[in-house]
């Protein structure tokens, strides 16, 4: 192509750790495995959950299904986020779809940003019916403020996507203020950075190195850090990991292991 210059992409990250492991498991929304490494994970604490209006008097996904409700339900509006693939897998194990919804005579409140005024400013005055999304932090105890409530999640339905590469969680009540009870989720942890199988060994090194050397200058956050560089290449809370290490950034790690006891 005149005007354009091939370059190789050595590495990339992605988010949730779950859409990883669906690519080397050849599952969920991959045809085949993928020959994915992991060089190291930048540590978040995460969670994807399903929120509605009590007014509906729902309890899981199956009662949107079986009532075929038209929903006017909040979701991020770019069509190849991770939450959107995320809400594909689950709402398709119950049987419906978001397109389903509109079919329905339902209607979705796209958003940006979890926070995005476009959702937020529905809520004190309850026009939302539901909420599909991450990001907890920054919008769920506003949801829960205003009346929302989380939808159960079938054990079933967790044994599937398990299979997929998704991890089960559970929200805890101490970091938001107006959830009552731990609530069984879908993990949303981790932002892994990965690499072809073949990346030279060398180069992995220096790459998961880098952790290393600038671990002071990286802003973590603290819900999910937990104040020692190790959990970077570790399978933890906030750095789930079912993808291997490349053997670069394995050596680094065994190497700062070997240093720190």
């Amino acid at each position: 192509m005149t005007g354009y210059q091939a370059t190789m992409l050595e590495a990339a990250m992605i988010n949730p750790s779950g859409l990883l492991t669906q690519a080397y498991r050849g599952t969920g929304m991959f045809e085949k495995p993928l020959p994915v490494r992991v060089l190291g994970s930048y540590p978040t604490w995460d969670w994807f959950i399903f929120v509605v209006h009590p007014k509906l008097g729902f309890k899981s996904l199956w009662d949107i299904k079986k009532q075929q409700y038209p929903l006017h339900v909040s979701v991020k509006e770019d069509p190849t986020h991770s939450t959107r693939v995320m809400i594909d897998q689950v709402l398709g194990f119950y049987g419906f779809s978001l397109a389903d919804i509109v079919s329905w005579g339902g209607t979705l409140n796209m958003t940006g940003a979890p926070a995005d005024p476009r959702r937020m400013s529905l809520l004190p005055e309850g026009k939302l019916d539901a909420i599909f999304d991450e990001g907890l932090a920054i919008w769920f105890d506003e949801a829960l403020r205003h009346g929302m409530v989380p939808l159960e999640i079938e054990p079933e339905c967790f044994d599937h996507l398990a299979k997929l590469g998704w991890r089960q969680n559970k929200v805890p009540t101490h970091l938001f203020k107006y959830l009552k009870q731990e609530h069984a989720c879908i993990d949303y942890s981790g932002w892994p950075l990965y690499c072809h199988e073949n990346l030279s060994e060398q180069l992995a090194y220096d790459i998961a190195a880098s952790f290393v050397a600038r671990q002071d200058q990286i802003q973590w956050e603290e819900t999910g850090f937990k104040g020692d560089i190790a959990q970077v290449f570790e399978d933890t809370f906030a750095t789930p990991r079912d993808v291997p290490l490349h053997p670069g950034a394995e050596r680094l790690y065994k190497e700062l292991k070997k240093s720190i006891i």
